[in-house]
């Protein structure tokens, strides 16, 4: 045994021994891998920066190599050794400490972990979605999968980044409320102590009252919605990004702040990990100067022009007319985002401005990117009057959103906002194929952590 060893005390991460060569450091991490090349065993200590090949030589150390003989993948290990420089031919440039490699001195196990259910090692995770998420605590450990998550913590970054450069502060807002935020069947009823609650299906009314308060806001939040589907763009939990900006000149100033912060997002994140994007087999997205704009009824028409389906009675688009406006916004525009304005004010939320050129149609808009439909926003009704009518035509009791109308009864200026989908938003970005995939631990009709037994589901579909 190398002497001193015992004293080393400070960690050294995988991506920092490149630093140490011809120094005597100690890993933490996990057991990625291991392989037998007749005396000698190599093993891949996984941190959070990276992977390190470590080399059990009985010559330098017999005891590190009789305890090494015992681990196996996951075990959770604390190694000392020396790092030596890797012969020039066998140098991996994938990995950051791809130059170096540990001659193991004393390694100690600090936890075991039971024979895997299936192969973690490999670049790629070969699962099935329901298996992928039936062993979620151990799944989120692979390498690829892992960075599903970097990139969104990335993406939550540059939200909060965009968001502040728009002089927004940022705020918290509450998940249990009095009413249902937005009406309609599809909210989680709760007991709240004795008196009727729910789980907010937005944090939309919360925000609107706190831009009389700060005028400018963004949060990130939790949304519930009890939508009976099971679809690979659905969660019923979902992050929600929120701006709301108040004293706006109009419209296009909405437009404008929307599309700064999705692009932002996006261009940002996509500049700053190349790597993962080409992992994934993503190409970079195109990002015009100008994001191409259409109302509801424009975008209609050229679908139906490059279809041939009359879609003049529809009230939106479905998810293959967003596929296919996109497709035309790419060829036309070299562009992977498009703008779709003004639908129809009976389908939008009670709190959605008419547009007073035509009240039929609603200052609404989505915001789609690749295809499918980013976020979706609009100005509010801001006029207390105006919005207590709006509220009855859409069969909602004002009285049972008291705190909200009075906000609006003591003066509120003109506002709007939009709300990103984050989960939907690291989906597309990254072209998986299940928004599942891009939530840490996603909630459906299906599982809450476990997926429920036949009988559960059942019960749960019948309620």
């Amino acid at each position: 045994m190398i002497t001193g060893m015992k004293n080393i005390k400070t960690r050294v991460l995988s991506s920092e021994t490149p630093n140490h060569v011809g120094e005597e450091i100690m890993l933490q991490g996990f057991i990625h891998s291991r392989r037998d090349h007749g005396k000698l065993i190599f093993i891949d200590l996984r941190d959070r920066t990276g992977i390190t090949q470590i080399i059990f030589n009985p010559q330098a150390s017999e005891s590190a190599h009789k305890t090494a003989s015992d681990i196996r993948p996951e075990y959770v290990v604390s190694i000392k050794g020396l790092v030596k420089n890797r012969p020039e031919k066998l140098v991996n440039e994938k990995i950051a400490s791809g130059t170096v490699e540990i001659e193991a001195k004393e390694v100690e196990i600090l936890s075991k972990a039971e024979s895997l259910p299936f192969d973690m090692g490999g670049e790629e995770l070969n699962l099935e979605l329901p298996t992928l998420l039936d062993h979620r605590s151990l799944t989120l450990r692979h390498e690829k999968v892992k960075k599903i998550f970097e990139i969104q913590a990335a993406l939550i970054e540059e939200f909060r980044n965009a968001s502040k450069e728009l002089d927004c502060i940022e705020v918290v807002v509450p998940t249990i409320a009095a009413g249902a935020t937005e009406g309609g069947a599809e909210v989680f009823s709760i007991d709240y102590f004795g008196h009727n609650a729910f789980l907010t299906q937005s944090p939309q009314l919360y925000k609107q009252i706190m831009v009389s308060v700060f005028e400018r806001v963004f949060l990130i939040a939790k949304a519930y919605r009890a939508e009976p589907s099971v679809t690979t763009r659905h969660l019923t939990e979902s992050t929600q990004l929120d701006v709301e900006i108040a004293f706006i000149k109009g419209f296009d100033e909405l437009l404008d702040a929307l599309e700064f912060v999705g692009t932002q997002m996006i261009k940002n994140v996509s500049e700053k990990y190349p790597e993962v994007l080409k992992e994934f087999g993503v190409d970079k997205p195109l990002i015009p100067i100008k994001i191409p704009r259409l109302t509801l009824r424009e975008a209609q028409e050229i679908i139906s022009k490059r279809t041939n389906r009359d879609l003049s009675k529809e009230m939106d688009l479905n998810p293959e007319d967003e596929r296919e406006i996109s497709e035309w916004a790419k060829i036309e525009h070299k562009s992977d985002f498009i703008t779709i304005t003004h639908f129809p004010t009976k389908k939008r939320a009670f709190y959605t401005m008419p547009d007073p050129e035509n009240p039929e149609y609603s200052l609404s808009y989505d915001l789609l990117f690749k295809g499918l439909e980013m976020m979706s926003g609009a100005q509010r009704i801001n006029n207390y009057e105006d919005l207590e009518l709006a509220m009855k035509r859409k069969d909602v009791n004002p009285d049972n959103f008291g705190l909200y109308m009075q906000a609006f009864k003591y003066g509120m200026p003109p506002e709007g906002g939009f709300s990103f989908g984050l989960e939907r938003l690291t989906m597309k970005l990254l072209e998986l194929a299940n928004v599942r995939e891009a939530s840490l631990f996603p909630r459906d009709m299906e599982r809450i952590d476990e997926r429920f037994s036949k009988t559960e589901e059942k019960t749960i579909q019948e309620k």
